[in-house]
């Protein structure tokens, strides 16, 4: 599914992304186009793209593209999921030490839906973080690599 949606391929292009994507939440998923859970991910993000256009664009990076951004965002474990409103990084309170982005795939499309809605309401009302709605059994858990440096 993942070629139903469209791809950044350098540092050049999600950073014009970043910039000129205005009044909806931008959705860079990054990831790798051969790995069995992005594209479970993928399939899910390319199923609600339509439904969420008037909230939500979504693109995706290949992690080997942008080692930058990959770095930046100490993405470590695939897919990663960031979300941006107007050029300002959302973050999401998932109850999980890391705020700056989704790990690994959402469980449902509605999670995923409902999640874009309180980014971009909360992001209307001038918010920089918000909590995550979805089920806290549905958000996959993980270790920190760098925790207790």
């Amino acid at each position: 599914m993942s070629f139903l949606l469209p791809k950044l391929t350098c540092k050049r292009e999600v950073d014009q992304a970043i910039k000129t994507v205005a009044e909806k939440v931008l959705v860079l998923r990054f990831g790798r186009d051969d790995d069995s859970v992005c594209l479970q991910l993928d399939d899910i993000l390319a199923k609600t793209a339509h439904d969420l256009s008037k909230m939500a664009v979504i693109y995706l990076v290949d992690v080997n593209n942008v080692p930058v951004y990959t770095q930046y965002f100490d993405i470590s474990y695939i897919p990663s999921t960031v979300f941006f409103f107007n050029g300002q990084h959302m973050k999401v309170d998932y109850g999980s030490p890391d705020h700056t982005k989704f790990v690994g795939s959402f469980k449902t499309k509605q999670d995923f839906i409902d999640l874009i809605e309180v980014i971009y309401r909360g992001a209307m009302r001038g918010k920089l973080i918000v909590r995550s709605p979805i089920d806290p059994n549905n958000i996959p858990k993980y270790d920190l690599l760098y925790q207790g440096i």
